[in-house]
């Protein structure tokens, strides 16, 4: 290559980086900030997983501790039968509340779509999201007014009706249906504002055609809607598949204060490893759990992703 040519090439490569900065530079800017925090607070933070792998000690500090190799694992992996009840506890409570709260959500927010009054409609809103906002622990106190042996509204109606008194408190049996109310109740209108935003989006010249064909309310939303939303909810569902492994500590606590007799349904990873740290009081261990659930999470969106993008490359997360 004559030394004329190599001169074109650098000027041209010059002026596409010239470009590319003229285009692309304001964007890189405003985004600046948000990915100094992402490396800041997300990135950054990683280098503490050697702990994991630490006989962690105050005094020593992260660095200083000695290294144990898979020794924090073990006392997860120790007693096998609780922690494949733990691990399967958390899956089923998370898939169950996965589903539900998605079904519910997007019927909210079909829902939300039909109504025309817009008094209405943010009344509907407002009533809808508002237990999003609301603690676990003042939902651990609603349930309670539900469910209490002595004074509880289900066991009040089970007594008026002539039935018996259900000790709900202390049947493991029925808590993966309790709970999964409770959730569907709190984070089902949040999620459906999500939802509300996408088909407020839609191109309304499909209803427009499909309502002159003579199409019913219900078909419409069956063959328009439902599958124009496919892309969001498969998107979403990703997003929560990756959490699957985690459960909520605070939900646990809140609605029935980590009982004994409730571990069969109701004892998660998490909670295993908060008892298993308060008695032990070895962090390490802690955070070794919490790389196990992280992994597997990773493992499983990539899975939920491949398969996904077998079907429909615009559902796919990447």
């Amino acid at each position: 290559m004559s030394n004329a040519e190599m001169s074109v090439r650098q000027r041209s490569a010059a002026q596409r980086r010239i470009r590319y900065v003229r285009e692309y530079g304001p964007l890189w800017v405003l985004a600046a900030p948000a990915l100094i925090l992402l490396v800041l607070f997300s990135y950054v933070p990683m280098a503490g997983m050697v702990i994991v792998f630490k006989d962690y000690n105050f005094l020593k500090g992260i660095w200083g501790s000695p290294w144990v190799g898979f020794k924090n694992f073990e006392f997860f992996f120790y007693n096998m039968d609780n922690a494949l009840r733990a691990t399967k506890n958390t899956l089923i409570l998370n898939a169950l509340s996965m589903t539900f709260s998605t079904l519910a959500s997007i019927s909210l927010a079909i829902m939300f779509s039909e109504i025309r009054s817009k008094k209405f409609l943010k009344i509907t809103q407002t009533i809808s999201i508002f237990p999003h906002f609301l603690s676990w622990a003042v939902i651990g106190g609603i349930a309670t007014a539900f469910l209490s042996y002595d004074k509880g509204m289900i066991n009040s109606l089970l007594v008026s009706m002539g039935g018996e008194r259900a000790n709900l408190y202390n049947e493991p049996g029925y808590w993966p249906a309790i709970l999964t109310v409770f959730n569907v109740w709190k984070g089902a209108g949040y999620s459906a504002i999500v939802y509300y935003a996408t088909i407020s989006g839609f191109d309304t010249s499909y209803y427009e055609a499909a309502e002159v064909d003579g199409a019913t309310l219900w078909q419409r939303i069956i063959h328009i809607t439902v599958p124009m939303l496919l892309p969001t909810i498969c998107i979403l569902t990703l997003m929560s598949v990756g959490r699957i492994f985690y459960g909520d500590l605070s939900m646990m606590m809140s609605m029935h204060n980590l009982n004994p007799m409730l571990y069969s349904t109701t004892d998660i990873i998490d909670t295993f490893v908060y008892r298993s740290i308060t008695e032990l009081g070895d962090y390490s261990m802690g955070s070794a759990v919490s790389l196990y659930q992280s992994v597997f999470g990773f493992v499983l969106v990539l899975t939920s992703n491949y398969i996904v993008g077998k079907f429909s490359s615009d559902s796919k997360l990447f």
